[in-house]
């Protein structure tokens, strides 16, 4: 399977995070590109990140060439999801926070979303809300410090303070939990061995839902233009 593995903010750790828990994920065969765009902002927070992280998204899936059997979008903005899809209707285009919480709605129950910033708070529940999960979401929790820094290395300077929360949030109820930020990609199975419900990656969601349709969609589409080539 060949993805696009596509992170809208253009800093260089949080992609580092997400191809390494890409790769973690990867089956024999499988070809992942993980990359970022050539512009825009180094973490989307604000309304206007997200308008300069979408122009950036598309103008780099525009500008990708080899060949793809689905695209993930790395943020819990589902950044450009909808202009993506547009311009690839041939292949699967899955956002990490779409992905992340549709394993929630499986998994059924209560959830509650973990992240590293108070400045993510209100955008990842207007997501939950959005996914229709809102009145299963108990709580988002996040680390208590007003400067998070580096997002590249959030995951590593706050592993402790991480796993707390997910403790917490399990205390209070919740069946599952979503790890909200595409910063804090691959650290859910390291969370996982001492949390007593799931740990929910987005990426990894994201390339396992894809990997659930991709084979199905690209035979399909060999079967309709080798039917469109005859007569």
């Amino acid at each position: 399977m060949r993805l696009l593995i596509l992170n809208p903010n253009t800093s260089r750790g949080v992609t580092d995070r997400i191809r390494e828990a890409a790769e973690a994920a990867a089956m024999p065969g499988d070809a992942f590109t993980t990359t970022r765009p050539a512009f825009g902002p180094k973490l989307i927070v604000t309304d206007a990140d997200a308008e300069e992280a979408k122009r950036a998204v598309i103008d780099t899936v525009r500008n990708y060439t080899a060949p793809c059997d689905g695209i993930v979008l790395a943020s819990f903005g589902n950044t450009g999801a909808e202009e993506v899809r547009a311009l690839r209707a041939d292949i699967p285009v899955i956002g990490i926070a779409s992905a992340a919480f549709a394993t929630a709605r499986a998994l059924g129950g209560p959830f509650g979303i973990v992240t590293f910033g108070a400045g993510l708070v209100e955008g990842l529940r207007a997501k939950a809300e959005e996914a229709g999960l809102g009145a299963a979401l108990i709580g988002i929790s996040h680390v208590p410090v007003a400067d998070f820094g580096d997002p590249g290395t959030v995951q590593h300077r706050f592993r402790a303070e991480l796993a707390a929360l997910c403790a917490q949030m399990h205390a209070k109820g919740a069946a599952s939990i979503v790890m909200g930020g595409g910063p804090l990609a691959g650290l859910a199975p390291v969370l996982a061995r001492d949390c007593p419900v799931p740990v929910i990656d987005g990426t990894r969601a994201a390339i396992n839902l894809i990997r659930s349709v991709a084979v199905d969609h690209a035979e399909g589409a060999a079967r309709r233009s080798g039917a469109s080539g005859r007569g």
